[in-house]
């Protein structure tokens, strides 16, 4: 009996120790359980976050794309539209959504010669608009973004400017037409007076009139001059003397100059040597340094017109004793559109300037205080076709 009551007492003490070790496992438990909770907690409370902030950045992103002046269409692996927005819509009409972009393509648009721009037939108005499409490369997925502007507008626009800057060419070119028909034409006009007077003899009448033809076959070279510009056809090389040049520039000038009572100075000093050079683009670029040192000059001042070589160049130079060109006019006096004459149309230094240079040349102005001005033209006595 004593030791079944002593067994017992074993048994009791081991169910208690039992009980203390499960009672401290479940609070352990507890203790973890709450731990988990919290953390859980936390963690949803995060993932809530990143999802208002997905959400918020996915209401921006549709707001700036359905906000976006031109058009996006996202395109599926398959090729056929799975969104667009308004602007899309607006531009290429509807439906979009789940049609084949090429099928798109094949129906709505029609392609220009400028690559990624279409022309857009809407039934609605009738009107031809021109529209750009630029895409995207494809993704790991071949899913692609396109975007669609809609260009009419801006290509009218340029197309204006475009016709701005060929009318302005046109302007610049008429007056080089100008200033290379000018002095030709006066003179041809000159000889032609001179032929109604009765008193003239037989011989002299002739040597009018001959020069009145040569000028007037002058005005005619210089019209073919003129359309084969206009065409854009190269540049005429051809050899010749500098010295015909001179005697040219001396017959075409010399009977306005007479006429103001003016007097031309040549002082060749080329040798006997020759040119090769565009004649008649040089020779009109002459003509206008000759005509612009004839409108500063009055009656009875002397205009020299030089030429030299220097090595392989050829110097030509105009120098009048007008009243000089001050610093500031020294410095713009080749820009076009700028002259110090109320009469003048500031086109024909800068024609003369583009010429020398045409030629690879270059030409400056010399002009000290009231003593005149000089004009100095240098050339490669070469050129290169």
């Amino acid at each position: 009996m004593a030791t079944d009551q002593h067994q017992l007492q074993i048994a009791f003490a081991a169910f208690n120790e039992a009980s203390e070790q499960l009672s401290g496992v479940y609070q352990e438990l507890q203790h973890q359980v709450a731990q988990l909770t919290h953390e859980l907690a936390l963690t949803n409370g995060e993932l809530r976050k990143q999802l208002l902030e997905k959400e918020n950045i996915s209401n921006q992103l549709s707001f700036l794309l359905n906000a976006l002046p031109g058009g996006v269409i996202a395109l599926n692996t398959q090729g056929s539209v799975e969104q667009v927005n308004p602007a899309a819509l607006q531009i290429l009409g509807e439906p979009l959504l789940h049609l084949q972009w090429q099928d798109i393509v094949a129906q709505r648009l029609k392609p220009t010669k400028v690559m990624n721009e279409w022309y857009l037939q809407q039934n609605e108005a009738k009107q031809q608009l021109r529209i750009r499409i630029q895409s995207s490369l494809m993704d790991c997925e071949n899913r692609q973004i396109l975007l669609i502007n809609d260009i009419t507008e801006s290509y009218a626009i340029q197309e204006k400017i475009r016709r701005n800057q060929r009318l302005t060419a046109m302007g610049e070119m008429a007056a080089n037409l100008a200033h290379q028909l000018r002095t030709p034409l006066a003179t041809a006009l000159l000889y032609a007076t001179h032929l109604g007077n009765d008193n003239l003899t037989p011989d002299v009448r002739k040597g009018f009139a001959d020069k009145t033809v040569e000028r007037l076959h002058r005005l005619e070279q210089l019209t073919k001059d003129m359309l084969r510009f206009v065409k854009g056809e190269t540049t005429q090389l051809e050899r010749f003397s500098i010295s015909y040049l001179l005697s040219e520039l001396q017959q075409v000038i010399e009977p306005q100059l007479t006429l103001r009572h003016m007097h031309l100075i040549v002082r060749d000093h080329s040798k006997g040597e020759y040119l090769v050079a565009d004649y008649q683009a040089l020779f009109g670029a002459m003509i206008s340094l000759l005509e612009n040192a004839m409108q500063v000059s009055i009656s009875g001042d002397l205009i020299t017109l030089t030429s030299s070589l220097k090595k392989d160049m050829l110097v030509l130079s105009v120098r009048d004793h007008g009243p000089g060109i001050d610093d500031v006019a020294q410095n713009r006096v080749f820009e076009p559109f700028y002259t110090t004459r109320q009469e003048g149309t500031g086109l024909g230094l800068a024609i003369v300037r583009g010429v020398i240079q045409s030629m690879n040349g270059m030409v400056c102005v010399n002009s000290p205080s009231d003593n005149g001005s000089e004009f100095v033209v240098t050339i490669p006595r070469t050129q290169q076709d």
